[in-house]
């Protein structure tokens, strides 16, 4: 849902609404609420968030968030998986995680929902890429195929399940294909 404006509404405005359930999103003044996720949805949010982690937090290289709230460039964003370096992992000054992330993750996902728009989601993508993301993943669960998008690359298509998935170089120890990642949505 995108809710329409008279006046254009400031980030610092919509950053002091109160929180919705499923999240919303400012984008080029614009206020929108993501979908509320499905059975598949959250299956593979939540199955690849830990396989993520497991490959890479316990090294200390880098950590998976679920629907974390990213603003940077006049946008708050909140992909449905935010993955940052260890060292871009915003802290507060008792050391522990911080309740604010003002940068783009360093790799985000995003998993299409039924009926939601390929070209919003890819703009969102887009748009983390702009402002510092090493990559973004469009997994489309319907077509059982993976878009891979990298700052100044041609995008990529992955559907064939034998295909190894790019992955950001600080997750260089993961190795995903096609087929596992879908694999997730099996009992």
């Amino acid at each position: 849902m995108v809710q329409a404006l008279t006046k254009p509404l400031t980030l610092e405005a919509f950053l002091a609404l109160p929180e919705t359930k499923p999240a919303s999103e400012y984008i080029d003044g614009q206020i929108s609420q993501k979908p509320m996720p499905k059975g598949k949805h959250s299956a593979l949010q939540s199955d690849l968030m830990a396989l993520i982690n497991s490959s890479v937090r316990t090294s200390k290289i880098a950590r998976a968030f679920p629907e974390l709230s990213c603003t940077f460039g006049s946008s708050s964003v909140v992909p449905d998986i935010a993955v940052f370096e260890w060292s871009r992992i915003q802290r507060d000054a008792s050391g522990e995680i911080a309740n604010i992330f003002p940068l783009a993750p360093d790799w985000a996902i995003e998993i299409l929902s039924p009926g939601q728009s390929i070209a919003k989601v890819t703009k969102k993508i887009l748009r983390c890429l702009k402002h510092g993301s090493q990559m973004g993943w469009l997994i489309a669960p319907a077509d059982k195929a993976v878009l891979i998008y990298q700052p100044q690359q041609e995008t990529s298509v992955f559907d064939e399940p034998d295909a190894v998935l790019p992955v950001p170089g600080f997750t260089k120890n993961l190795a995903i294909t096609v087929e596992d990642l879908f694999a997730l949505l099996l009992l």
